[in-house]
């Protein structure tokens, strides 16, 4: 193998690219990034960059060290096999690694804004200036860091989700009806139940007839992944770029990492994109890896963190239906608290955990390791969560 070209140039990008050389290969290596930057983190988008602690520095990257030619402002258009095709020209490969990322979903209309990039994040804190009438349509983990953020700069917001709940997409509602009340706490109008007919620059439109006036709209409705340019390559393209546990793609020497994979997980024994940081920042070793001749594989507990009112919020593992929850506080008189999805047989499925990371780490690890629980004695506040194994007590 002599030609390497990694497609995006975000954090599971550059992770790849570091992975390669760490793992000794020793060819020729290409990083295309189709924005005009260098690498930088997108956590901080939402958090950071928006409250206003940080303007998005770029991660630690040295081209020359790393001896990668950094093609930014290139954006590739099209694949097939053993060449990539970019608006600049194609690329013969020998080896080739998308992390591509996502894309937002878009509503109809026209002029909302989005949040997905840099720019994106700068130019809508310039926006949220104090008494600006805000409506952001999504109750989801972003939509709620965005109506912190705008809370925090003195702006009247409303927040629109189509579902019951917030982050439905992610909790049942017998969960997720606990992290609504935090909207009004804070200050902001939350409108469950309502769905978008279209979105403006200065109005959301429901479904309804009615019309939500706002001097700044934002949408966060969730992500899918940045394929369309892949359509014709021959890929299998099952709700993103599928792959197994081994992150290889269908096409010889392709593989995938981050957003973009939608890849096979043997612990869930179903296909799943975690469209989040940790993935990123995980996935790019395996798939360095297994380009190189390897045979790692990679199927984590999914895990996603989120700073909104003043709670750190974090989530890990898929729920499965008709799960059985265990609750370790009281949301409703608790501010700390977390709870537990158990599988029929008493291993953790998921868990979430507001302001409570020792519960938090020490349950993950459980879920990843498919530990058998006591669920006694995981309901049991005063008993660490790692204390909570069967057969811990005896």
């Amino acid at each position: 193998m002599e030609r390497v070209v990694v497609v995006g140039a975000g954090l599971a990008g550059l992770r790849t690219v570091i992975a390669l050389r760490d793992l000794g290969y020793a060819g020729e290596l290409t990083m295309l990034g189709a924005e005009p930057y260098a690498p930088y983190d997108r956590p901080p988008l939402s958090k950071a960059i928006l409250v206003g602690k940080s303007d998005g520095s770029s991660l630690p990257f040295d081209p020359a060290g790393l001896k990668v030619d950094f093609r930014a402002a290139v954006r590739a258009t099209g694949l097939r096999e053993g060449t990539l095709e970019t608006d600049a020209g194609d690329l013969g490969y020998d080896g080739l690694i998308l992390a591509t990322g996502a894309e937002p979903v878009r509503l109809p209309g026209e002029g909302a804004r989005y949040l997905r990039t840099r720019d994106d994040a700068l130019a809508l804190r310039a926006a949220l200036v104090p008494d600006a009438s805000v409506v952001i349509v999504g109750a989801g983990w972003i939509g709620a860091e965005v109506a912190t953020a705008a809370r925090g700069h003195g702006c009247r917001v409303t927040v629109v989700e189509q579902a019951s709940t917030p982050v439905s997409h992610a909790l049942p509602p017998e969960v997720a009806r606990h992290l609504a009340p935090w909207y009004a706490e804070a200050g902001a109008e939350l409108l469950l139940g309502e769905r978008v007919a279209a979105v403006h620059p200065d109005a959301v439109d429901l479904a309804d007839g009615r019309r939500l006036a706002a001097d700044v709209v934002v949408v966060g409705v969730g992500v899918r992944p940045a394929t369309g340019w892949l359509t014709g390559s021959g890929l299998d393209l099952a709700g993103g770029v599928a792959v197994g546990a081994d992150l290889r793609a269908s096409l010889p020497g392709v593989l995938a990492v981050g957003d973009v994979a939608a890849r096979w997980s043997p612990r869930y024994d179903a296909r799943i994109r975690g469209e989040h940081w940790d993935d990123a920042l995980r996935g790019p070793l395996v798939a360095a890896t297994n380009l190189a001749g390897g045979d790692a594989t990679y199927d984590p507990v999914p895990y996603v963190w989120s700073e909104q009112f003043g709670r750190m919020v974090q989530y890990a593992g898929l729920s499965a239906a008709g799960a059985r929850w265990v609750w370790r506080g009281d949301p409703s008189a608790d501010a700390r608290w977390s709870v537990f999805s158990l599988t029929l047989d008493n291993r953790i499925a998921a868990l979430l955990a507001v302001d409570q990371p020792r519960d938090f780490v020490q349950g993950r690890r459980l879920a990843d390791s498919g530990a058998v629980i006591d669920p006694v004695l995981l309901a049991n506040p005063t008993v660490s969560v790692k204390m909570s194994v069967a057969g811990s007590a005896e």
